[in-house]
């Protein structure tokens, strides 16, 4: 590594250091613009190579931020983003540059735009393809309040999200009601792995001629200014011209197809021209489509060859482009990564297996088996519904689906794993990533919820290891294709267990494990936080003989023979889970008590009923209560 010379931004950007708001911004000339946008990506890769964050998105979405807050009166007007990656530039802009190193960081920035953060930040974003609908949503309401004064509403959306299910009910809602909403396509042919699906190859390909949009602008404002149309009858003279385009150009646009007036595409990284080409369809009625294309990773080389990489790099030198990658030698593996190996290693012996995910195959590390057995590997795109429903109808027809999701993620499936999966007992497994608190992505991001969301599902298995041999044996047991839906939980980041590989057997579903006795107290966990309870018992000394503690390995069916031992040898149980306390293993153990008359005093460590903003994985659950000093404390004090 060389020496990085400190970042002074009063000197490295003397246009930026004094843009605090987007009012400062709209003072500039046009022609500075290109220097402003010069300067917030020196900004951005000075403070993103030392705190790390979604780098090569917001990289190459600058122009087109700085465009929007030009030409729009933000806040007043609206600008809703799409899942948030690209949306540095706009907290830069918008009060927070002097912030910005406190960026993912516990009581610091979000890493997404949050209406709690700014009145800038005009709705929640972090999860993909929601954007179009709450735009919509809000220039209904503008035109409901009946100001007087119009309420511009942009949604920026990316050509991935633009794929999910949710921006096309959008979509075809905004072309048949009568708004103003402006969508702005920000198309860099990339997300996070490569995009997949007709629609992806449709957008390299469109086209449209400035000249016709420029004649038929003129020709609409004549026929209206003579009343010769009006707004009723608008949309037979859109689906007239789109005929006759499609007709002369050999290409049907499929949004004027929808009757929303498209634009494009234009280069992204032209400020001047987006400046221009929003200055002119600003005040146009009826739904609108500009069509960007941009580049990920704009202006910082290694990004641009590598956006992928570069899409959440870690720490980097900015002079080199050398990324500081932790030395994982001798250290356990990611618990994706065992995912991804024991799949693949099943998926040999077992032609049942099939694998799924929704956009995020090296996330979760199905990518070794797309490499190994493309033919028996899906990614599906941005689609979480979709890919539930895809699992159940090859389930249906004999497969074993490893459908591979988020947590996070996975709550946008939840009717299709209750319909289309749970109802019909398809042997689905739901391989659950990124389970629990995950650190610095943050409130939208925490998987904490899927317990209890899904153990109230009639006949679903719900279950969590507690180390990553634990992991292949539920993977190698939800194989056999016996139980129905499967659900197997495990979090971000390493695991436990260097010597992860071992020979995989099936266990006895609804059946956990005794992994010490004691007489005082017992602690009933799920999942990898047993290994945390492990390290508080140890450190108890003599004490520890006191305490009995039990993994549970299943939430769903629970082991209802623990469970009938610690309540008849126990008057204190203690429960840990990464998870919400609400409906999950404490809830579980606190009813089983209940419904079978044992007065049994149950303390439940888990995530409280809030949502959980960013930090560490240790800032967080020091603020939930469930950090290990707090679990000893209670033991502690229950055992004397």
């Amino acid at each position: 590594m060389i020496s990085v010379p400190e970042f002074d931004i009063n000197e490295e950007c003397p246009l930026l250091s004094g843009i605090n708001t987007p009012d400062d911004l709209r003072r500039l000339p046009l022609e500075q613009l290109p220097q402003v946008c010069s300067e917030i990506r020196k900004f951005l890769i000075d403070t993103l190579s030392r705190n790390p964050g979604h780098f090569a998105s917001s990289m190459g979405a600058v122009e087109l931020t700085v465009a929007l807050h030009y030409v729009f009166d933000t806040p007043y007007d609206r600008i809703v983003w799409d899942v948030g990656h690209q949306a540095y530039a706009h907290k830069v802009l918008t009060g927070r540059r002097g912030r910005f190193d406190t960026l993912r960081k516990w009581g610091g920035l979000s890493g997404f735009p949050n209406p709690d953060e700014s009145e800038y930040d005009s709705f929640t974003a972090g999860h993909a393809s929601n954007s179009i609908s709450a735009a919509l949503g809000m220039t209904v309401a503008s035109k409901l309040a009946g100001s007087g004064r119009r309420r511009n509403v942009v949604a920026v959306i990316g050509d991935a999200s633009i794929g999910g299910g949710l921006a096309f009910e959008g979509i075809n809602n905004a072309s048949l009601s009568n708004s103003n909403l402006l969508i702005i396509l920000n198309d860099n042919d990339m997300a996070i792995d490569q995009n997949v699906g007709a629609l992806n190859e449709y957008m390299t390909r469109i086209n449209t001629s400035k000249a016709y949009n420029r004649l038929r602008y003129k020709v609409y404002h004549f026929l209206k200014r003579f009343h010769l149309i009006d707004e009723k009858h608008r949309g037979l003279i859109l689906r007239f011209n789109n005929s006759i385009k499609a007709l002369l150009t050999r290409q049907q646009n499929i949004f004027e197809g929808l009757n929303i007036r498209y634009f494009g595409p234009y280069d992204g990284h032209d400020v001047e021209r987006i400046v221009r080409v929003l200055g002119d369809i600003k005040e146009m009625d009826g739904p609108r489509l500009l069509h960007l294309r941009t580049r990920k990773g704009k202006g910082y080389e290694p990004a641009e060859k590598d956006p992928v990489t570069w899409h959440a790099p870690g720490r980097f030198n900015p002079v080199t482009g050398e990324r500081i990658v932790e030395d994982t030698a001798g250290k356990p593996p990611k618990w994706q990564d065992v995912f991804g190996h024991t799949i693949v290693e099943l998926a040999r012996e077992n032609k049942r297996i099939v694998g799924i995910t929704a956009a995020m195959p090296t996330g979760c590390s199905l990518n070794f088996m797309l490499e190994e057995l493309p033919d028996r590997a899906f990614d599906v795109g941005i689609a979480e519904e979709h890919a539930v429903t895809f699992s159940g109808g090859m389930a249906k027809d004999g497969l074993i689906p490893f459908c591979c999701i988020y947590s996070t993620f996975l709550q946008r499936a939840y009717d299709e794993i209750i319909h289309d999966v749970a109802i019909q007992r398809l042997p689905v497994v739901f391989c659950i990533d990124r389970a629990g608190l995950v650190g610095d992505d943050g409130v939208t991001h925490h998987g904490v919820f899927d317990m209890a969301y899904l153990s109230c599902i009639p006949g679903i298995v719900v279950s969590s290891p507690m180390d990553e041999h634990y992991l292949r044996h539920l993977m190698y047991t939800a194989q056999t294709g016996k139980y129905g839906p499967f659900a197997i939980r495990y979090p971000r980041g390493a695991g436990v267990t260097v010597a992860w590989q071992c020979p995989m057997h099936e266990l006895p579903v609804g059946k956990g494990r005794k992994l010490c006795d004691g007489d005082r107290v017992a602690v009933l966990t799920i999942g990898p936080v047993g290994n945390d309870v492990q390290d508080v018992i140890r450190s108890l000394g003599d004490k520890a003989c006191h305490v009995a503690h039990y993994d549970m390995i299943f939430l769903n069916p629970i082991d209802e023979d623990i469970l009938a031992e610690v309540g008849k040898r126990f008057s204190q149980v203690v429960t840990v889970e990464d998870g919400v306390i609400h409906g999950g293993l404490g809830s579980a153990v606190i009813d089983w008590f209940n419904d079978h008359g044992m007065a049994v005093r149950v303390t439940r460590f888990g995530i409280p009923g809030q949502f959980v903003a960013q930090g560490t994985i240790a800032q967080l659950r020091r603020y939930c209560g469930m950090d290990n000093d707090s679990i000893k404390a209670k033991i502690l004090d229950i055992i004397g």
